[in-house]
């Protein structure tokens, strides 16, 4: 049986530490939905009870920015694939902070900037909904993958920045804002 409350409780930021990963999914007035995965280790942190956020590295598009921008809506969802048979969503009302904006510095603080650093979004939590997973298969993880990290480790900054430069917008029209700078991190 589905159980809501307004904000993260201990025994869900205790479940959320655990997950290697996470789902998240948005969605602006027209196009398509988009819903994406992520999982870098200590990519995801909890801010508060009522604030999340996840370091966000450049790749193929830059949908979630484009929808937060648009509309605001966001839902991430973590599921267990171990025994314990849980899902956990948290719904909120997300925004892209980049390297350029107020408050970056204060924010970067909590992560370890990763290479391709491209954002850091930030949710303020309205519902956190908990759920049975006994539809989630059982799997066991793995590692991460390296590729995206190796990518960006090898790029060349000022060409990283000029592509992405060019990217502003999304698939489905919807304007973005290019990071202004290559952030090569601490890897």
């Amino acid at each position: 049986m589905a159980e809501f409350t307004d904000t993260l409780t201990d025994k869900h930021i205790a479940f959320i530490e655990r997950q290697p990963l996470f789902f998240t999914a948005t969605a602006a007035a027209e196009g398509r939905i988009n819903l994406s995965p992520k999982g870098y280790a200590d990519s995801f942190r909890i801010l508060s009870p009522s604030q999340v956020a996840w370091l966000d590295l450049g790749g193929s598009g830059n949908e979630t920015h484009a929808h937060l921008a648009a509309d605001g809506r966001i839902t991430l969802m973590f599921c267990a694939f171990d025994r314990t048979a849980w899902i956990l969503r948290i719904y909120g009302r997300g925004r892209p902070v980049l390297p350029r904006d107020a408050g970056w510095d204060e924010l970067a603080a909590h992560f370890t900037l990763l290479p391709g650093t491209r954002q850091i979004f930030v949710i303020d939590v309205t519902s956190v909904q908990t759920s049975c997973g006994w539809g989630v298969p059982l799997m066991e993880w793995s590692q991460e993958r390296e590729t995206l990290q190796k990518y960006h480790r090898q790029a060349d900054p000022e060409l990283w920045v000029e592509k992405f430069r060019t990217r502003a917008t999304s698939i489905d029209g919807l304007p973005t804002r290019p990071t202004d700078r290559y952030i090569a991190g601490d890897v």
